[in-house]
């Protein structure tokens, strides 16, 4: 049954990639960054995260994952040195209720170098520097429906910038998680990034115009903007299941696949494994983008140690590689903390 699972899902996802491959609309939404991944557990599984037992980072994910928490509450950091000399930060932290549920929030940042300003008139520099940042926050909720079922969603905010220009928009996520008597079974999805366009507007948008450009006749520096145009969000519909396959003493192994679908490029899957030991030390691999034609996304790894400090406080500390093909491979370090 297991296998007869995995096979579904392969063949399944494989098919629409084939039939509608045709349609890719690559590079028509903004807010690219809401795609990378807030975690090295799960980047190192593939970015398969929308049914793996969640911790803090289950956020990013899928909301609902967590309510599998168990501890007062959690938080983590990650960092990442991404393309082109990028810094990618995510934070986040959630707080469990008891009978209420849990409540938690994110802070997702990624900032470009400084640059020079350059002009037709000053191709050296201008004396002025300028660079692009992107953030969101977001404040989430989850609770438990029945026993096997849970629900979570997000409300996020979204904010883009180059230079003196801004783009800022709302979008939500909710996810579902469902865990079966069978293996530990867990079948999750969620809808990533529903909201508003992004817009940019900034006083750079702003010049001086001489309409017909003839000297002391008509209107003289008439103030006029450049208009730019409203872009989606990067919409994401994740569907998977995450199993425990094998556990045997210390000795435990969890198999994830997630099948994707999103509104700017082709459906895809990500599919990863993690081994643990003593539930202390943990080794992972998996393959994000499976199917996508001309993605420069593969191979992932990582590994991880969950150390306790004293009683229920505990430290985890994961390190994730993904294989970015023709590009710069990007290096992920998670530092968590439960307590």
């Amino acid at each position: 049954m297991r296998k007869s699972l995995v096979l579904l899902f392969l063949i399944t996802f494989s098919l629409n990639a084939q039939i509608f491959r045709s349609t890719t609309k690559v590079g028509t939404t903004a807010a690219q960054f809401l795609k990378i991944g807030s975690s090295a557990r799960a980047i190192s599984m593939g970015s398969a995260g929308v049914a793996v037992q969640g911790d803090v980072h289950s956020l990013f994910w899928n909301p609902s994952l967590i309510v599998s928490n168990n501890s007062t509450g959690s938080s983590a950091f990650t960092h990442a040195e991404w393309i082109a000399d990028v810094n990618y930060d995510y934070a986040a932290s959630i707080l469990n209720l008891e009978n209420f549920g849990l409540i938690g929030f994110s802070f997702t940042s990624l900032t470009t170098p400084e640059d020079i300003v350059r002009t037709e008139n000053y191709p050296l520099g201008d004396g002025r520097k300028w660079n692009a940042k992107s953030l969101a926050m977001s404040l989430s909720y989850a609770r438990l429906l029945t026993g096997s079922f849970a629900i979570g969603g997000s409300l996020k905010y979204v904010q883009e910038g180059i230079w003196n220009e801004r783009a800022t928009g709302f979008a939500f996520d909710v996810g579902t998680i469902y865990t079966t008597e069978w293996n530990g079974l867990r079948i999750g999805s969620s809808i990533s990034n529903f909201g508003t366009k992004l817009k940019l507007e900034g006083s750079d948008l702003t010049f001086s115009n001489e309409p017909g450009n003839i000297t002391n006749q008509g209107p003289q520096n008439v103030t006029s903007n450049y208009q730019t145009d409203a872009f989606d969000m990067p919409l994401l519909f994740r569907v998977g299941f995450a199993v425990d396959y094998l556990s045997f003493e210390n000795l435990n192994a969890t198999l994830a696949l997630d099948a994707i679908h999103p509104n700017d490029n082709n459906e895809y899957v990500n599919i990863g494994t993690e081994i643990s030991y003593d539930k202390m030390f943990f080794g992972r691999v998996g393959y994000k983008s499976l199917f996508l034609d001309e993605s420069e996304e593969s191979l992932t790894w990582g590994v991880g140690i969950n150390y306790p400090l004293s009683g229920a406080i505990y430290i985890t500390l994961d390190y994730a590689f993904a294989d970015f093909g023709k590009l710069k491979n990007v290096h992920y370090v998670t530092i968590t903390t439960t307590y």
